[in-house]
């Protein structure tokens, strides 16, 4: 039979294994109602990459941005609605807008003008697309005159290339796939962007290549709209979870995402 003291202590055990349930909640209604403050998480996603999502129209999407975009939504007790736009320019424009609550994409400097990011969960090599039959070998030979290079509007590579490129010519297109079937046709010599959609473009598009070496990296980071800078703690404790519990790692192999890693 237990003393008046262990029954008290006990008490107060579960009064305090309450409070504590109770505090937790508590908290993680406020991180809800800041990062979804619509009540459900709008993920903002493109098709065509495993950066963010394959295909959405397969039965169970792949793609890093997709799962951790569910996971997320999971854990902060919210429905998930992953909305995909056409292309990544679609992507930043909602993310200023406010018509969405979390991208998945590199955190560049001019990215960090329109969002807050966490920390980076995935590292990825630049690099370029070419046809099968190219003579440039490497990317020290891209910039050249006379050669046109492709670029996505509003992508890193638009953003870097268009600076760094002091001979050859910049080609903007819409969408990745625009950019490969360019390099199909022969409408330009190279389309740059990161690695894991050139692999990924090259099981779509027939006569291309991805170049060998690189000429930068991609730090993918989660991102935010500006104002809810309060959430980036929460941002970054989780983006530290998943990288822990393999949760990134994971989702690459689904999407089989290659010429990437995660993030240290």
């Amino acid at each position: 039979m237990s003393s008046p003291r262990q029954r008290l202590g006990a008490v107060a055990g579960i009064a305090a294994a309450i409070i504590l349930h109770a505090t937790a909640a508590f908290a993680a209604d406020a991180d809800a109602g800041i990062i979804a403050p619509t009540g459900k998480l709008r993920a903002a996603l493109y098709p065509g990459t495993p950066t963010s999502i394959v295909d959405p129209k397969e039965t169970a999407p792949r793609g890093v941005g997709y799962e951790l975009g569910k996971e997320l939504a999971r854990r902060l007790g919210v429905p998930y609605a992953p909305v995909v736009y056409a292309k990544n320019a679609d992507v930043q424009a909602a993310m200023k807008a406010g018509d969405a609550d979390v991208a998945f994409t590199n955190a560049s400097p001019a990215r960090q003008k329109e969002m807050d990011f966490g920390q980076p969960y995935l590292l990825i090599e630049l690099g370029y697309l070419v046809p099968a039959a190219s003579e440039i070998t490497s990317p020290a030979g891209i910039d050249a005159k006379g050669h046109r290079i492709g670029v996505v509007v509003g992508s890193t590579s638009e953003q870097t290339l268009s600076h760094t490129l002091k001979d050859a010519e910049v080609v903007r297109a819409a969408t990745n796939q625009e950019g490969a079937e360019l390099v199909a046709a022969g409408r330009i010599d190279a389309f740059a962007t990161n690695k894991a959609t050139l692999f990924e473009l090259t099981e779509r598009v027939p006569g291309v290549k991805v170049l060998p070496g690189r000429w930068g990296e991609e730090r993918h980071s989660i991102g935010i709209p500006k104002g809810r800078d309060q959430a980036v703690p929460y941002i970054r404790a989780f983006t530290a979870d998943v990288l822990a519990q393999g949760v990134v790692k994971a989702a690459m192999d689904r999407a089989g995402l290659k010429g990437a890693q995660p993030a240290q």
